[in-house]
């Protein structure tokens, strides 16, 4: 097929081949952000306890330091995005900028296995950088596939989310194995293996992307003007230059980088409404409405991503993980959030579709006040297994943390793909780049305020029963309150996105 266009409202679409029901490129990018995502998924688990084991002799007071490490990381991964869906929107094109952000996290993972401080917080910078080159644009390229009133549009970024998730599933399992059991020992881990096996799957990404992108049809092509390998020349040397000022940014500590968050997020907040207003009474209530929605990620995923920090410290030290003489892996946690997401993700978007042929589907803020309750509840059955289940030896049941797991996927599935779609939907039509990276931008300082918040549930001397229980009280009737809050005030935003569903 070839030839005849469609109209999504920002651009021409090519006739694609339909493969399952959807847009055959689809296909190519879910498998390009597999492996994207197994790269990053990869040494996800063993960030915290190598810096740990590696740069704090494996003394349990250095928690707090990794846990703020950690989230630190995740912030700049995701506040990257900002400049890289500008970089793509404005200078080089959707597929140039997700090539260069290949190279430049492949050459931060390989980094990241030499065992010195120095090199390892630079590995970390080099990922930074080309994420926010990679991760909003090929998020951005899959709502380019549909139009806007196409109603597979959050069908087509649940399935793509699980690219994400089967990714991520295959990479704890497997780099752990490599880790503990080929190259190394449970005492003795092998993490540079971890590192390594990440790299070798960002380069199978980037292959796959350089290959599969003609299947694209032009969409996230450079503009005419924009051909010039000039330019390519000069982002990559921007991204050299940007790492040591990434690196600079871990080293300074997370309250600093709170307070550099916050004001490129007021910044992207004003130019995203200064084009609103440019755009007319209809454009400024969209952005509005996403800033809100925007306000309410930012607690979401401050403590969704225990999962990465302390929740891997309650797994190694806090939860009975002997399973009739089967030791679960701590790494293996990491591979539940994934298992559910794979199992669910189908399930929820058959369900959005269903319901919204009979018109009852939840509206996008009622969506996200699920997830946030949905994470609460997860929060809640911490709770009670912290008060009313430690064993003997000062631990709780392998299942409550299974569950927790389980329970937060729910609440993933509720608000993090459709938040994708509703970008697209929301942002203005000449900065959908810029606001795809504000959405994650909103996620990077969740991250960073969920590194601060596991730094200080671990406390001066590691991760104790009291210290999860107080902490994790305080994240249940946080996510209640803003996931009753959203609900309540949802007829208000979605008569500021004027019909957008």
């Amino acid at each position: 097929m070839s030839g005849a266009t469609t109209r999504n409202g920002e651009a021409d679409i090519p006739a694609f081949r339909q493969v399952m029901g959807h847009p055959g490129p689809l296909w190519m990018l879910f498998m390009a952000e597999f492996w994207e995502r197994f790269a990053f998924y990869g040494i996800r688990w063993a960030l915290v306890l190598y810096i740990v084991a590696q740069f704090h002799g494996g003394d349990a007071g250095g928690q707090g330091a990794a846990n703020l490490t950690y989230g630190s990381f995740l912030a700049l991964v995701y506040a990257g995005a900002l400049f890289g869906g500008y970089i793509a929107d404005r200078v080089l094109g959707y597929q140039r900028s997700i090539l260069i952000g290949a190279v430049f996290m492949a050459s931060g993972l390989f980094a990241m296995a030499i065992p010195d401080p120095d090199v390892f917080k630079f590995g970390l910078a080099t990922i930074i950088v080309g994420n926010g080159l990679f991760k909003p644009n090929i998020s951005t390229m899959v709502g380019k596939l549909y139009g806007l009133s196409d109603p597979r549009r959050d069908s087509g970024f649940t399935i793509f989310y699980m690219g994400i998730n089967i990714g991520a599933l295959i990479a704890p399992v497997l780099t752990q194995l490599l880790a503990q059991k080929v190259f190394g020992s449970d005492a003795m881990p092998d993490y540079k293996i971890v590192f390594i096996t990440a790299g070798i799957g960002m380069l199978i990404s980037l292959f796959w992307f350089a290959v599969g992108r003609r299947t694209l049809k032009g969409i996230g092509a450079p503009a005419p003007e924009a051909m010039s390998y000039w330019r390519i020349a000069q982002v990559t040397l921007g991204a050299l230059l940007t790492i040591p000022v990434a690196y600079f940014l871990l080293a300074v500590g997370a309250q600093r980088l709170q307070v550099v968050l916050t004001v490129l997020f007021i910044g992207l907040a004003v130019m995203l409404m200064i084009e609103g207003v440019k755009g007319g009474k209809v454009t400024r209530d969209k952005v509005i409405a996403m800033l809100i929605i925007f306000s309410f990620n930012i607690l979401f995923w401050m403590f969704f991503e225990q999962a990465g920090s302390s929740f891997t410290f309650l797994a190694n030290d806090i939860v009975n993980r002997d399973l009739g003489g089967f030791i679960f892996p701590t790494a293996w946690f990491q591979s539940v959030n994934s298992v559910a997401i794979i199992a669910l993700a189908p399930l929820l978007a058959l369900l959005w579709i269903v319901m919204a042929k009979r018109n009852i589907n939840p509206s996008i803020p009622r969506k996200f006040g699920l997830g946030l309750i949905g994470n609460a509840l997860a929060f809640g059955l911490l709770i009670y297994a912290l008060s009313n289940l430690v064993g003997l030896d000062n631990k709780i049941p392998f299942w409550t943390l299974f569950m927790v797991y389980v329970i937060q996927s729910v609440g993933e599935l509720c608000l993090s793909p459709i938040g994708l779609s509703m970008v697209t939907k929301l942002a203005p039509t000449r900065l959908v780049g810029l606001g795809m990276g504000g959405w994650f931008l909103s996620t990077g300082i969740g991250n960073n305020l969920s590194g601060i918040f596991a730094s200080h549930v671990s406390g001066e001397s590691g991760l104790s029963v009291a210290s999860a229980l107080s902490g994790y009280t305080f994240g249940f009737w946080s996510l209640l309150g803003a996931g009753v809050l959203l609900f309540l005030i949802a007829p208000l935003i979605n008569k500021l996105m004027h019909g957008v569903k």
